[in-house]
């Protein structure tokens, strides 16, 4: 099968693009795993797939495949590039659009200056709808860990999210515990690993470790879970740089039940055609 297929990036996390409205795409979990090889394949973090909307108020349908080959819920970087690729792509010329994903409905806008804007919804800290198995909904809770006791925050963005504050991000154990957390018993679905070094009030660094894909150089929905977080825990005002390794995000919460908007970049690098 001959596939064509847009690279794109926001904030250094990398993604193949698939219109599924003007071909038919069905791929197995091993022909994901080959698109996102780095040494085989395009090479990604994940794998968005634009699809027809069966919601009826969404104009789109956004599918995401983790470098695994595994699908998710949710992808705040993703999303950005979603809304660039299908007006790049001409498939529509609205600003703002409405797309309908596994965890709901989001709405990106491109801006005027080129970068996105996502209502990403309202943050979820109930444990069961994270989910989280533990009984409590307290906004810091301990975690053991090969041993170690760390304190997190747990939320979902869509997707769920286990936040910790370190006092360097740069030697933060992100790569060896990271994982750990990801598979940690108390996650069911799995989890994805955030570790915030606060700067000051409106500026924090931020390395996730994202469940299927290790960590990335950004994480859309991981900068919003830490913000989120931290304004929770008192440590941050309602809006926030977010420095991550691949760029800045600016996140911005006015707190429970207000909605999360992310803005930040997305760039298309290169269109092509595989075999698969």
């Amino acid at each position: 099968m001959l596939l064509k297929f847009t690279k794109m990036h926001g904030a250094g996390n990398d993604f193949v693009m698939l219109d599924g409205v003007r071909q038919r795409i069905q791929l197995t979990p091993e022909q994901l795993r080959l698109l996102a090889d780095r040494h085989f394949g395009v090479g990604c973090d994940q794998i968005l797939l634009v699809e027809t909307a069966q919601h009826p108020d969404a104009d789109f349908r956004y599918r995401i495949f983790n470098a695994d080959g595994g699908e998710v819920e949710q992808c705040g970087n993703g999303a950005r590039c979603f809304v660039r690729f299908v007006h790049d792509q001409e498939l529509t010329h609205k600003r703002e659009i409405v797309v309908e994903t596994q965890s709901g409905l989001i709405a990106p806008r491109l801006e005027e200056d080129g970068r996105v804007t996502v209502n990403m919804g309202a943050p979820v800290f109930e444990a069961a709808r994270i989910p989280f198995n533990t009984g409590s909904d307290a906004i810091i809770q301990p975690l053991e860990v090969a041993g170690e006791t760390v304190q997190i925050t747990a939320l979902s963005m869509g997707n769920p999210h286990a936040v910790q504050v370190v006092a360097d991000v740069e030697h933060a154990p992100v790569t060896t515990q990271g994982a750990l957390i990801e598979h940690h018993p108390h996650f069911p679905n799995r989890v994805n690993a955030g570790y915030m070094q606060v700067v000051d009030r409106g500026h924090i660094r931020l390395r996730v470790y994202e469940r299927g894909a290790g960590e990335t150089l950004s994480c859309g929905t991981g900068a919003c879970a830490a913000v989120v977080a931290g304004i929770r825990r008192g440590l941050l005002d309602e809006r926030v740089h977010v420095a991550t390794r691949g760029g800045v995000l600016d996140i911005a919460w006015a707190g429970d039940g207000a909605p999360v908007l992310m803005t930040g970049p997305a760039i298309a690098v290169f269109e092509g055609e595989i075999n698969i």
